[in-house]
């Protein structure tokens, strides 16, 4: 029998296990390691909640950290070990099944947060030490009046014993007593030390207030002051300290003496300067990361007056292509090679170049004159990416798409920036790639709105948005309304009447086009009973419906209107499916066979827009169709008189083999008497336009119906 696998908290104890044995010989306590096992076990467990929480929250790192401190883990090591054992494990143990990636940059966020809570907790406990010692040593020197063999003693103890350097300098800043944890921290001797005098410690990254607040203090005008600074050792190396300076005066209160208390943090500054650099750059290719970037960005859009920005926003095309057909180890070495090319191409000062994640990477100039230095840089980016990459003997061809933004500095947030620089981008690959485009803000707004639009649909069917009107579908024969065709409408509660050329091919795309469509047809059929019931000596009555590409690829099609029509009771006969000429350009048998069966029950099957795809006439043939609907754009010369005789000649063919096939013509964009007389000379069957009626509510059809449309 197999075992079980581990739960999550098998995983998380184990976690906490390999936690322990790291950190435990490390820590000044009694518990055991069992006992010291079941104090991490809580801070794993916080950690493993921080990881997968919806929302990353920094207090729970920053509590772990903290937590370890109160736990006596206060060697440097100890804190080292738990990020090493976080980094390695927590991932591994705590991530479950999420995305790896936005996992690991999860962690490193919690080990930057545990390492600014251990600091901060250390910083604190250290303070409270250094308050101690600081009130020990004055306690001191006034028992020295008292009882000065006593009193030596207990602070020669206090000061040996200390953790932390103690020094003690007179006004004029010569050292006059170093204990030696300030000699190990230095290096060197203690003789040494005491030749020096504080004022030779300058150090280059000396915050501009440390030898003020240090004036202050000798001066008597402060009591102590509280800084981090530098320190040169003296084999060159670079001390790094928490300083706490305090002001001992004499019995009579005149100030005699200053006391430093110095904390190493050199161990501590480079870990958070470590993991500073992780969280904010890109671990594949080195580059700045999306962190970094929008800091950057932030600073570039803050500049003062007279400063501008320009902005590349770059991603590769057919990079999926790559990664699908030559693995993702190859598609990251193609991305290292990208990002070196493009680190080559921004070295000016005012530059950058960063990684976003995936092919997206951006490129940042800033200065007075970006409007010619941006098109610059894309064009060295273009030029950059022309030569092949090769990998494993391959020759890939790299090619990219740019959005380019430009403008003044402090006109727009750094998060506009980007959505413009990313609309235009796609622009840029939607007209075939491997170009730059510049934004354009009315351009922004149609993609803005459209993805509004798109978001908006599944709620607005939901809601009931939608609505149908009908355009009558007329026999040029006798005049008489032989059926309707049906067009959706959306009534957007911002943007008023959409037609669909504005929501149908986002419907298409988001897939919701298919329930749109189902409740379409069950609307159309609806009230093409409600017609027949209310008109039944009108004569057959017949509703015509669209039908989209990705309808007609849908597996329930068949079964849909099936079902639709029985549930309202109406035949076949009375429903039309239009379907484009283009969708079934060089349509298989697979995609003809649902028109087919519904083509043998008794549907319609209408060719929409005939003329306009380019198709084999003779495929006519084998097209389950029973109607021809000819486009508009060969019946408008016939609005005119006298009619362009070429056009003349084409509808005539074009009715001629259509009736020769058995298939009725309907002509749609009739918007003139002499244009309907012509069509009706020429042999066509139906048609419909403005010259009979605009699209409107199914009531106005009831009227249409019951009086001659000619009269």
């Amino acid at each position: 029998m197999s075992a079980q696998p581990d739960g999550p908290e098998d995983r998380l104890r184990r976690f906490a296990a390999i936690w322990s044995r790291a950190v435990f010989p490390l820590t000044s306590t009694s518990s055991t390691r069992p006992e010291f096992e079941e104090q991490l076990l809580p801070l794993a467990e916080r950690l493993s909640r921080a990881l997968v929480a919806p929302a990353f929250d920094a207090g729970e790192g920053r509590a772990v950290g903290a937590a370890l401190v109160a736990a006596h883990c206060t060697d440097p090591e100890a804190l080292s070990r738990s990020l090493d054992c976080v980094d390695a494990y927590l991932v591994l143990y705590c991530g479950g099944d999420g995305d790896a990636e936005a996992l690991r940059s999860r962690s490193a966020r919690l080990q930057h947060a545990m390492a600014a809570g251990y600091a901060q907790a250390l910083r604190e406990r250290t303070l409270g030490e250094q308050e101690a010692i600081a009130q020990a040593a004055l306690r001191a020197q006034g028992v020295v009046a008292q009882a000065l063999h006593a009193s030596e003693a207990r602070f020669r103890a206090v000061f040996e014993g200390a953790a932390i350097g103690i020094g003690i300098a007179d006004l004029d800043g010569n050292i006059l007593q170093v204990n030696g944890a300030l000699v190990r921290m230095f290096g060197g001797s203690a003789q040494a030390l005491r030749g020096r005098n504080v004022k030779d410690w300058t150090h280059a990254e000396d915050a501009p207030q440390v030898w003020r607040l240090y004036e202050e203090l000798v001066r008597g005008d402060r009591e102590h002051y509280h800084v981090e600074k530098a320190f040169y050792r003296p084999d060159g190396t670079v001390l790094w300290t928490n300083l706490t300076v305090s002001l001992l005066r004499d019995p009579e209160g005149r100030p005699q003496y200053q006391l430093a208390l110095m904390e190493d943090t050199t161990e501590r500054r480079l870990l958070n300067l470590r993991l500073r650099y992780e969280a904010t750059h890109d671990a594949l290719t080195g580059l700045p990361n999306r962190t970094l970037f929008f800091e950057r960005l932030e600073k570039a859009l803050g500049a003062g007056e007279g400063q501008r920005f320009g902005l590349c926003y770059l991603d590769l095309d057919g990079f999926k292509t790559i990664n699908d057909s030559l693995g993702h180890a190859a598609g990251d070495r193609l991305l290292v090679e990208v990002a070196d090319r493009l680190q080559s191409c921004a070295t000016a000062p005012g530059e950058m170049v960063a990684r976003l994640g995936g092919d997206e990477f951006v490129a940042l100039t800033t200065g007075p004159d970006t409007q010619r230095e941006v098109d610059e840089l894309a064009s060295r980016i273009m030029n950059a990416l022309l030569a092949p990459v090769r990998i494993d003997g391959r020759e890939l061809t790299v090619r990219g798409s740019i959005g380019i933004v430009e403008g003044p500095a402090g006109e727009r947030s750094a998060a506009e920036v980007l959505r413009s620089a990313d609309i235009t981008m796609y622009r840029a690959k939607s007209a075939g790639g491997n170009r730059f485009e510049l934004a354009d803000p009315e351009a922004d707004a149609r993609a803005i709105t459209r993805h509004g639009l798109t978001t908006a649909l599944p709620a607005a069917l939901d809601r009931g948005e939608f609505f149908i009107e009908y355009q009558p579908l007329v026999h040029l024969g006798d005049g008489s309304v032989r059926g309707a065709e049906a067009l959706v409408r959306w009534l957007h509660p911002q943007h008023g009447v959409l037609g669909p050329d504005r929501f149908i091919p986002l419907a298409e795309h988001t897939g919701l086009i298919v329930p749109l469509g189902r409740w379409v047809l069950e609307q159309s059929v609806r009230q093409a009973r409600s017609w027949r019931e209310r008109n039944a000596d009108a004569g057959p009555f017949r509703i015509n419906v669209n039908l989209s590409p990705c309808q007609l690829t849908h597996p329930g099609l068949v079964q849909d209107t099936v079902d639709i029509l029985e549930r309202e009771g109406v035949e076949p006969d009375a429903l039309c499916l239009e379907v484009t000429e283009s969708a079934l350009i060089g349509a298989d048998d697979d995609l003809l066979k649902p028109l087919r069966r519904l083509a043998e029950m008794g549907v319609d099957i209408a060719l929409d827009d005939f003329g306009t795809g380019y198709s084999n006439l003779a495929n006519l043939r084998r097209l389950p169709v029973s109607i021809l609907k000819l486009d508009r754009s060969f019946t408008q010369s016939m609005q005119q008189f006298p009619a362009d005789p070429v056009d003349l000649k084409i509808v005539e063919g074009i009715v001629s083999l259509a009736h020769s096939l058995d298939l009725a013509v309907t002509v749609e964009g009739v918007e003139t008497g002499a244009q309907a007389e012509q069509l009706r000379i020429l042999g066509c069957d139906t048609a419909q336009g403005w010259y009979y009626a605009r699209p409107g509510p199914p009531e106005r059809l009831h009227e249409l119906a019951l009086v001659d449309a000619t009269g």
